[in-house]
């Protein structure tokens, strides 16, 4: 039988610290997803919703995007993506009876925690200007609200269409045809505070910015190194794969700053042997420093070069452009200045080289440790320079591989939500809808916030998403925020983003992806892309959690309608009533979705074309995979401070938070902790145990401080730290952002650890 939402927000000022554990699920993982799912949902709802997951006929799963494979298990879901499922599926409800009882200025109190577990948003709620408590609206009159706000902006340019990578396909289709309808290309994403770096880098370089591989092409692999990356908690279903390619022969370096259970040894739920015994999974660790990954990785590129016949040199030779220069720069390359930038030894690095050599076919896979500091896009280049040296772009069992976070998060990207569409994109809408869309570019999530800090934009609308946890710089986020003249929030569930609105606001529910999508054309599904390129359905099995929802993609056709009225010609009605209108006007719009609903049809969807991994063909200004040269980068750190990488605990994803522990680093009851190597926190005065005040250092002189944290002995690299976010998220600058990409520098930050009032 599920349970109720806590009445009050659990005290945490005293989190247990045990050993960090050495392997990822097995059987604790079935106890604790059950355990989570029958709270949430009951007994019988948790086998019929978990049994549909990630099914050729059932829903794709609201977690991450890591794809499935062609043959599935019944349970095709992990721990986490489980919690994802349960809290969609819960039978909680937040009704106006919870918003009559809770005023805004109490929401604004309570923890993100508390806020999700609350339950299924049940009603539109508007929160009027000078009011503190939202109250029930008609749709009706909440499309008329938001159609107000948007007539008075002085320039389709004040408004703000924020996305989450949750949003289906057709969803972010619509919605970007939308917002250029309107007059606007302000489409800021998820996308900007992740993979942006990725993005920009692989499309310079390889002329495509996604992950060049196949699941089949990890199976195949001789080595896998996974750099910046937990999968054990931030992409579990990953590690079936590495374990895969474990059994094929293959060897997995890790390079990161903390050891994680999950790349130690995997026990596989799905086996009797996994479950007893599992597999290791790491064969070399290197437990780099913060940020040093370009000096890494140049290093191992000149003693590539440096290996007589080590350089695929036909490859370089027909497909590459820039290797001259790139070559000078990577002979230039220094063991003392990548021993310092790396924090390794020179033996481990060496013992790297000899595993890099024995490889004929190289996958290099990272995330949000590569992609969060400043010189994140050279660094990734560099990856891209290591894999062109020895040809492994093209080539079955090689490539780069991104692994995306939110479930569909590249497939918004791939549909048109994007601050600086490409022309070609633009050229197609207009074909397609006759009007002109606007080609200048439009503004990302830190140049968004920076419009609404400075007045500059006056409308904000999220579809999905948890805005304001999610961005840097807590403070100076939630005081743009309370500037907009009016903020909506397309919802499941309650969020701090909710408590933090401009002067008037608004709460949109809407279906989740588990819950049938009904509309006058008959039962609808939508589509997804996964982390590798593979765009399949999702349908919806149980009953929506009210009968007052409306699907994403029936809100944004109803919402563009009275907005922009009869003067559109887009045939908005349609679109509500049959998705499969929508997608196709996406096969004549986005290229490798030709006779995209006959394709989807297929069990298990198709795969999009990729030119570099199909081909060997290079879509760059150069026509040939780009060698590139920047200078070797790495955070400088000053005596007595540390660089905080900011991370998940196993017990969320992203901001949602679904508990207060981290069992597999030993952390329970409690998210106020901050992980300090013992050597550095015996120099610092800090004893295990103690409570600190986490203070960062920029360049403004502004004071971000971040009270109250349990200091945690833990083997972090030396001069390393981390702490979970968004509790830390106050400490990362506007400003600290990556080159190119403009990416927060999350997993670099400068800081003192000051102690704590609470000590």
């Amino acid at each position: 039988m599920a349970s109720k939402p806590p009445k009050g927000d659990p005290v945490q000022d005293a989190p247990q610290v045990t050993e960090a554990q050495h392997a990822a699920a097995g059987l604790p993982a079935i106890g604790h997803t059950l355990r989570v799912a029958q709270k949430q949902m009951g007994v019988r709802r948790t086998a019929l919703t978990l049994l549909r997951v990630n099914q050729k006929d059932g829903f794709d799963c609201p977690g991450c995007a890591w794809p499935e494979p062609e043959h599935r298990h019944t349970a095709e879901f992990c721990e986490n993506g489980a919690k994802a499922v349960a809290e969609e599926a819960t039978l909680r409800r937040v009704t106006p009876d919870f918003f009559a009882a809770h005023p805004v200025t109490d929401l604004a109190t309570r923890s993100g925690y508390w806020l999700g577990q609350q339950g299924r948003l049940t009603h539109p709620m508007y929160l009027a200007e000078g009011a503190d408590h939202y109250e029930p609206v008609p749709w009706e009159r909440a499309f008329d609200i938001v159609a107000e706000e948007l007539a008075a902006l002085g320039s389709p340019d004040e408004a703000l269409f924020y996305t989450s990578g949750r949003t289906s396909n057709e969803a972010a289709f619509l919605y970007q045809l939308f917002a250029r309808e309107l007059g606007t290309n302000n489409l800021p994403d998820c996308s900007n505070m992740c993979h942006e770096s990725s993005g920009s880098a692989l499309t310079e370089t390889l002329g495509v910015g996604k992950g060049s591989v196949l699941l089949e092409d990890l199976h195949r692999a001789d080595l896998i190194i996974v750099a910046g990356q937990n999968p054990g908690t931030n992409h579990p279903r990953m590690l079936s794969a590495l374990e895969q390619a474990k059994r094929g022969g293959a060897k997995i370096i890790t390079v990161n700053p903390l050891p994680e259970a999950g790349l130690e040894r995997f026990k596989n739920p799905q086996t009797p042997q996994g479950m007893l015994k599992g597999t290791a999974l790491t064969d070399l660790f290197l437990q780099i420093r913060i940020g040093g990954d370009q000096a890494l990785f140049r290093l191992l590129n000149k003693l590539v070069l440096d290996t007589q016949g080590a350089v695929d040199e036909d490859f370089v030779r027909e497909h590459t452009h820039g290797y001259e220069d790139f070559v000078a720069a990577a002979r230039a390359a220094d063991w003392d200045q990548t021993l310092t930038a790396t924090g390794l030894d020179r033996a481990r690095i060496e013992e790297a080289l000899r595993m890099v050599l024995a490889s004929k076919r190289t996958v290099v896979c990272w995330a949000m440790g590569l992609t969060q500091h400043k010189h994140a896009v050279p660094t990734i280049r560099e990856v891209v320079n290591f894999l062109l040296l020895r040809g492994n772009i093209g080539r079955p069992g090689a490539g780069v591989c991104p692994v995306r976070g939110h479930s569909n998060v590249q497939g918004d990207r791939t549909m048109g939500i994007f601050e600086r569409p490409a022309p070609a994109f633009l050229d197609a809408l207009e074909k397609e809808f006759g009007f002109a869309p606007p080609r200048h570019h439009g503004l990302d999530v830190v140049r968004a916030i920076k419009a609404l800090r400075d007045g500059e934009a006056k409308v904000f609308f999220a579809m999905g998403g948890n805005f304001v946890a999610a961005s840097p710089d807590t403070d100076v986020t939630e005081a743009a925020m309370r500037r907009a003249r009016l903020t909506v929030h397309v919802s499941t569930k309650l969020n701090r983003s909710h408590a933090v609105t401009g002067a008037r606001a608004l709460i949109l529910p809407t279906l989740g992806r588990t819950e049938r999508d009904v509309q006058a054309g008959g039962e609808q599904f939508v589509t997804v892309e996964d982390s590798m390129g593979m765009v399949h359905a999702s349908r919806g099995r149980l009953d929506p959690a009210s009968p007052h929802l409306l699907s994403e993609p029936a809100i944004v056709c109803r919402l563009a309608r009275r907005v922009l009225g009869a003067e559109s010609a887009t045939p908005w009605e349609d679109f509500e009533r049959d998705y499969a209108s929508v997608r196709d006007r996406i096969a004549r719009v986005v290229p490798g979705f030709e006779d995209f609903n006959a394709r989807v049809a297929e069990p298990g969807g198709f795969t999009l074309p990729h030119a570099p991994r199909d081909e060997r063909r290079f879509p760059t200004a150069t026509g040939k995979a780009n060698f590139t040269a920047a200078p070797v980068e790495y955070p400088r750190l000053p005596a007595g401070r540390l660089l905080l990488q900011t991370l998940r605990s196993h017990d969320q994803y992203n901001t949602t938070v679904y508990g207060l522990d981290d069992r597999y680093r030993g952390i329970r009851n409690g998210r106020r902790v901050v992980l300090v190597n013992p050597d550095d926190a015996r120099d610092l005065g800090l004893t295990d145990g103690s409570y600190t005040d986490l203070v960062s250092e920029w360049t403004d002189g502004v004071e971000r401080r971040a009270p109250g944290f349990r200091v945690v002995h833990y083997p972090t690299a030396p001069g390393c730290a981390a702490a979970y976010y968004p509790e830390t998220n106050v400490l990362v600058p506007l400003d600290a952002t990556a080159d190119t990409s403009n990416t927060p520098a999350s997993k670099s930050v400068v800081v003192r650890l000051e102690q704590s009032p609470t000590d």
